[in-house]
């Protein structure tokens, strides 16, 4: 089970686990629209979150990583004829990891979610796991990156701080379970946690959006009065990606592709398309928009935007080439 990174053949679980959350997530709030290829994402959850059970599966200790990057991306090789190390590296109480473990927390409670109607049994020992990896994750607090060090740097360094990933794992556990202790949590460690950093980021690296928009969700439905700031970060973000509005950090390119400083920008583009998307259902079935200065931010206004980052991708664009592999 689980997946290669790109083009090589080493098992980042960070990232990985991230894949599957939102996997998960998209058949959550979208698994009605998916049609006939439902069973199918059904399936790539599966395939992922088997392998995070392995990974999880001695108490105390995750592996976090198979293959060496360094030797793995001196050969490269189909998987069928892979001959390099699979070298394997792991975090413990001694060398933590809370935000590649606080990640795996939140795919295994996502997931619990989607196998609840399919299979009982399974979403139950997601859900079993995810709360005993959450707990290791915060108990013994500290980036896997200052642990493993080159094993998984310069490729897969935590280089936004652990603490989203705490949050991130609260909210996933609260919305699998409906337990007042991840709500919580959620509140008494929005601060310290820092929420409201970096609002417009999301990506296997810096959580904070997609935190201030799966929680805020609660607050749009009118369950979650003392979430509000959650929601005040989610609009903040959404009015921070609006094109026309100034923002250092988001630009648009000539031919409307969001563009964000760094490498691997389709990466943000589907990232922060999706957050356009489900935010723009808990807004329409709110009855909501958001205020942003002289504009508003209707669900149909974030739907659009979301449509034309996709379309750009699949080959509306100057080029007229889909960037979809």
């Amino acid at each position: 089970g689980g997946y290669y990174d790109a083009g090589d053949n080493v098992k980042f679980v960070f990232p990985m686990a991230f894949t599957a959350t939102l996997l998960s997530w998209s058949i959550i709030d979208f698994k009605r629209n998916m049609g006939s290829e439902l069973g199918n994402a059904v399936k790539a959850v599966k395939w992922a979150t088997d392998f995070l059970l392995k990974a999880t599966a001695k108490e105390g200790v995750v592996y976090v990583q198979v293959g060496d990057p360094f030797s793995d991306h001196s050969c490269w090789e189909r998987p069928e004829d892979m001959d390099t190390l699979r070298t394997v590296y792991k975090i413990d109480q001694n060398h933590p990891g809370s935000d590649v473990a606080g990640e795996i927390a939140a795919a295994l409670a996502a997931a619990s979610i989607v196998f609840r109607s399919l299979d009982a049994s399974y979403s139950n020992l997601l859900l079993d796991r995810a709360v005993k990896v959450f707990e290791f994750a915060n108990r013994h607090r500290g980036a896997y990156s200052s642990s493993l060090h080159s094993a998984v740097c310069p490729f897969y360094c935590d280089f936004n701080g652990y603490q989203d990933e705490l949050l991130w794992g609260a909210a996933w556990l609260h919305k699998a379970t409906r337990r007042r202790q991840y709500r919580e949590y959620i509140v008494k460690n929005e601060v310290i946690l820092r929420a409201g950093d970096t609002i417009n980021e999301f990506g296997w690296d810096n959580k904070h959006a997609g935190i201030n928009v799966l929680i805020s969700k609660e607050v749009l439905m009118g369950r979650a009065p003392d979430l509000k700031s959650f929601q005040v970060n989610a609009d903040a973000f959404i009015c921070s990606i609006l094109p026309g509005i100034a923002h250092p950090q988001v630009q648009y390119s000539p031919g409307g592709l969001i563009v964000k400083p760094g490498v691997c920008n389709m990466q943000h583009v589907t990232s922060l398309s999706f957050l356009f998307l489900a935010y723009s259902n808990y807004l329409s079935h709110a009855n909501h928009v958001v205020p942003c200065g002289s504009m508003s931010a209707t669900p149909a206004l974030l739907k659009h935007i979301a449509k034309r980052q996709v379309d750009y991708i699949l080959g509306d664009n100057p080029q007229k080439m889909s960037y979809m592999v």
